[in-house]
């Protein structure tokens, strides 16, 4: 795995205290998505357990994997019994069983496209449904994404994270949907936009910003300092755009 994807380990409580959790409506779209029990799941790279939760307080019993054991301990004081974890990477993983479910909550992007497919496939049952989902949580003002963009540009040009399949971002379908329907294991590939708007002290944002791989990999005095120039051209509180883009997609019988 590269070192960006193992860099959170160092901030699991930030992560756990200042990323936004999952709403409700998600597991909605994916129950409805699957028309049929989904008694078990497998999630990749569940973090602190921000989705993990969401689908375990819907009675799913999920086994969540997570390769960063400060981001698995973190994950289990927050996430019930009835939760399985398992340190171990995706491209590691050997449960012995498969699921109904196989999801992950904004971390397929870092696992390995070699045998990516064929590896969820094997997890999945026949028929089993398949969930990636995530996003961006962007300034919503643009004169202030743009202050902030020039307060940290003498160390980072930018913190997203390129479509790994180099799909533009005009496209109509993205990124992970773009391979799922080039793979003969899945058909009826969907895409969905789930709206969230939130909003956050200054401080908060900032804090976010401190669990965002980008940031992680500038050197620790580089970190003080954009973060110190970020929070002084932001104002007091910010409106963030933080819409989730949900991918289903079924295992081929």
């Amino acid at each position: 795995m590269s070192v960006r994807a193992l860099s959170f380990g160092a901030v699991a409580q930030a992560y756990e205290k200042f990323r936004p959790g999952y709403p409700d409506e998600l597991f909605s779209l994916v129950a409805d998505y699957a028309s049929g029990p989904l008694a078990t799941a497998l999630e990749i790279g569940a973090g602190t357990g921000k989705a993990t939760r969401l689908f375990a307080g819907h009675g799913v019993t999920v086994t969540a994997t997570e390769p960063d054991d400060a981001m698995l301990a973190e994950l289990r004081n927050h996430v019930p019994a009835s939760v399985t974890t398992i340190q171990a990477s995706f491209e590691e993983l050997d449960p012995g069983s498969t699921f109904d479910l196989v999801f992950a909550a904004a971390a397929l992007h870092w696992t390995s496209a070699e045998g990516r497919w064929t590896r969820v496939a094997s997890l999945l049952k026949p028929g089993g449904v398949f969930a990636s989902f995530g996003g961006p949580m962007d300034l919503s003002d643009e004169a202030v994404a743009e202050d902030m963009q020039q307060a940290q540009a003498p160390f980072l040009e930018s913190a997203g994270f390129p479509s790994p399949d180099g799909t533009p971002p005009e496209a109509e379908m993205q990124w992970p949907g773009t391979e799922l329907l080039a793979s003969e294991l899945f058909t009826d590939v969907q895409q969905h936009v789930i709206e969230r708007r939130l909003t956050m002290t200054a401080r908060d944002y900032v804090s976010h910003l401190s669990t965002v791989s980008a940031y992680l990999g500038l050197p620790v005095d580089q970190q003080e300092e954009v973060y110190r120039r970020i929070e002084q051209v932001l104002p007091p509180t910010v409106e963030l755009t933080a819409d989730l883009f949900v991918h289903l997609a079924r295992r081929t019988a």
